[in-house]
């Protein structure tokens, strides 16, 4: 058989700020999907790039290892940059660039490029069921950019990402991450602190109310973020404290889309980055957004945190053999 009649399956790569991911989508569904985070001293807020850089190194070889070698891969598509507007950089992402464009020399294959931020997009696409073809708008909603944006896919495989608004100071998994390290949670820290949240309500324990500050597409969380603090000097229960984080940044995400999709006249919204992985934020976003008459779909929860599974999926679909709508159900 012939490349050129050989069923596509892409090999992604993504080294972002805190994992390391790769992963193979075929046009049969296959989806090999290897991730390690990286590690982050306890009590810090994050890691500085040489630190990230120096543990991806380390990782690339070990999870590619649990992949290849295989004689059926058709491409290898990279995320290269952070974000996709012009002279987004990031050193972290220049090892999985130098690692892609290797592997698709040595296996003489094409290399697509992409941003993070579109690799994300993408984890929402091959996660729902929906049809995305044409516009819509997308929120990407991590520690590393809260965004609303408009997303245009055509029949000639192009993609224009078109930012319209988002947070002015910091993001919201930001804003998760800063008081839950507060809090003595690890980082990153979403997903004690959504467990604390969730606690906190099973007891009873009122959520904390923080102010929401939305004005048109923009945003401000660092308002929030003065609030919780002095709200936990005064004493106040972790448990109320997470659950107002929580609430503040489901109301923020929601104020965005209903404002973003009145002022485009968009009906469809995809909602992805490792924020929308919280189920109770998933949940007031979908009941929030449905009444609104709009239809929002989310990538799976194992898809909503960094992985390469949308940059493999974003290659695929530059091969010309992804359709948009022909995924897996949308689920958690």
């Amino acid at each position: 058989m012939s490349r050129e009649d050989r069923p596509a399956v892409v090999l992604g790569i993504d080294t972002s700020c805190y994992t390391t991911s790769v992963a193979l989508v075929g046009e049969s569904g296959l989806a090999i999907d290897r991730r390690l985070l990286l590690e982050v001293p306890k009590g810090t807020r994050g890691l500085r790039q040489a630190e990230a850089v120096f543990q991806h190194v380390q990782n690339l070889p070990n999870l590619l290892s649990e992949v290849l070698p295989r004689r059926d891969i058709t491409g290898v598509a990279v995320s290269s940059t952070p974000r996709s507007v012009a002279d987004s950089y990031m050193p972290v992402f220049k090892v999985g660039e130098g690692t892609a464009q290797s592997l698709a020399l040595a296996l003489d294959v094409p290399c697509y490029f992409t941003s993070h931020q579109a690799g994300h997009i993408w984890a929402g696409l091959h996660g729902t069921g929906l049809n995305w073809a044409g516009d819509f708008l997308a929120l990407h909603v991590s520690g590393g950019t809260t965004e609303v944006a408009l997303v245009r896919l055509d029949e000639s495989r192009n993609m224009e990402l078109s930012v319209l608004g988002g947070s002015l100071d910091i993001h919201a998994g930001q804003l998760i991450d800063r008081i839950g390290v507060e809090l003595g949670l690890a980082f990153p820290a979403g997903p004690h602190l959504e467990k604390l949240a969730k606690e906190g309500r099973s007891q009873g324990i009122d959520s904390v109310d923080l102010p929401v500050s939305v004005s048109g597409l923009h945003a401000n969380l660092s308002g929030p973020e003065a609030a919780a603090k002095r709200a936990l000097k005064r004493g106040a229960d972790p448990l109320g404290l997470a659950q107002g984080i929580e609430d503040c940044v489901a109301r923020t995400i929601t104020a965005l889309a209903k404002n973003a999709a009145s002022d485009r006249e968009q009906d469809r919204i995809l909602i992805v980055g490792g924020v929308a992985a919280n189920q109770y934020i998933r949940h007031f976003l979908a009941t929030s957004l449905e009444e609104a008459g709009i239809t929002v779909g989310f990538a799976p929860s194992a898809l909503s945190s960094d992985n390469a599974v949308g940059v493999a999926a974003y290659g695929l679909w530059q091969a010309g053999t992804y359709r948009v709508h022909s995924c897996a159900t949308n689920g958690e």
